[in-house]
C-alpha cells in the first residue's frame, strides 16, 4: 500500500520552538517494547501507524530546510556501533531500523507554503494512478490496535468504490475544522461510517459537529480535483476544496467515525494541543494493555 505523509508546514503557532525544531519532530510518548513510556517524534509515531496499516511505500512531503527529518528516517549503523555497550538503550532505535528496512521512502520538496492541498499535489508523480492513504505528521492517531482505522478506511474505499474516505470525530467547536455533513451508511471492521453529502472548511455556521482529521484514503482522482482547484485558488490550496468538488460532481465520499473506543486524535499544532497530547500519550503509554488468550 502507498501513503503520503506531509511534513512541510512552518508551525508558526509553535514559535519560537519550531524555528529550530519542526513541529512534526516534537516528542510524544508511546509504550515501548520493554513496557515503559518511551519518547519519539510525532512523525515517527505516524510512520509506525502507517506501517502497521500495511504501508510499504511512503512519499514524504518536506520543506527545503528539513535535512534533520530526512536523517532521522535513515538507518545509521555507525550510531548503533558506537552504543553497543548499552544494548538496553538501543531497543527502540533497532526497532525503528527494522521498520525502515520494510518501507521504501521517497522525499519530495514543497518549495513554498501554499497549503495542505498543494503539499499533497507534490506527490502526484510518485503516486501515479494508484490509491493511497494520506496522513499529516503534526498529529498522532492513537489506536488500541495500531493501523486498524487507516486499513479499514482503505477497505471501505474499495468496498464502496469511493473516491475519498475521511476520518471524522465529534468536536465541541466545529467552526475551527473542516466539517462534514452526511448520513449513516454502515460499518467497516466494527467502525461506523457516513455517506458524505457536504464538506466545508471552517464554516461560520457549521451544519454538523463532525470534524475531519488529517487522515484520508484517496483514489488517484483526488489529484485531478486538486489541479482544478489550484487553477481557481493559486495562493493557497486546501484538500477540503478538492473533496467538495468531487462531492459536487456526484462522486462517492465516505467518512469513518473515530469513536472514543476506536482511538484518539492528538494534534501538536498549537501549544495547548501539544500539552494535551503529551499528557494523554504519557497516560496511554503507562496503561497496561489487556491480556489476550
Amino acid at each position: 500500500m502507498k501513503a503520503v505523509v506531509t511534513m512541510a508546514g512552518e508551525g508558526t503557532r509553535m514559535l519560537p520552538a519550531t524555528r529550530g525544531l519542526r513541529k512534526e519532530m516534537l516528542p510524544l510518548f508511546y509504550r515501548g517494547r520493554q513496557g515503559n513510556p518511551t519518547l519519539a517524534p510525532v512523525a515517527h509515531l505516524v510512520v509506525r501507524t502507517l506501517h502497521a496499516a500495511g504501508v510499504d511505500d511512503l512519499t514524504v512531503i518536506v520543506s527545503p530546510d528539513q535535512e534533520a527529518v530526512v536523517r532521522y528516517f535513515q538507518p545509521d549503523d555507525a550510531f548503533i556501533a558506537r552504543h553497543l555497550h548499552h544494548p538496553e538503550r538501543l531497543v527502540e532505535t533497532l526497532a525503528l531500523h527494522h521498520l525502515l528496512s520494510e518501507m521504501e521512502f521517497h522525499w519530495v520538496t514543497q518549495r513554498a507554503p501554499k497549503g495542505f492541498g498543494d503539499a499533497l499535489l507534490r506527490a502526484r508523480d510518485r503516486i501515479g494512478r494508484e490509491p493511497f492513504v494520506l496522513h499529516a505528521a503534526d498529529a498522532v492517531l492513537w489506536e488500541p490496535v495500531p493501523g486498524r482505522l487507516p486499513r479499514a478506511m482503505d477497505a471501505l474505499r474499495r468496498k464502496e468504490g469511493a473516491r475519498v474516505v475521511l476520518l471524522v470525530r465529534r468536536v465541541p467547536e466545529p467552526r475551527n475544522y473542516g466539517v462534514v455533513e452526511g448520513t449513516w451508511a454502515g460499518r467497516i471492521d466494527g467502525a461506523r461510517y457516513l455517506r458524505v453529502a457536504r464538506m466545508e472548511e471552517k464554516p461560520e455556521r457549521p451544519r454538523s459537529s463532525w470534524a475531519a482529521t488529517a487522515v484520508y484514503a484517496f483514489a488517484p482522482e483526488i489529484f485531478d480535483a486538486l489541479e482544478s482547484e489550484a487553477r481557481r485558488r493559486p495562493s493557497e490550496l486546501e484538500v477540503t476544496s478538492a473533496i467538495s468538488r468531487l462531492i459536487q460532481e456526484g462522486e462517492k465520499v465516505f467518512a469513518v467515525v473515530l469513536a472514543p473506543k476506536e482511538g484518539q486524535w492528538l494534534s501538536v499544532g498549537s501549544p495547548e494541543g501539544y500539552l494535551r497530547a503529551v499528557r494523554r500519550t504519557y497516560a496511554l503509554a503507562r496503561r497496561v494493555p489487556p491480556r489476550t488468550a
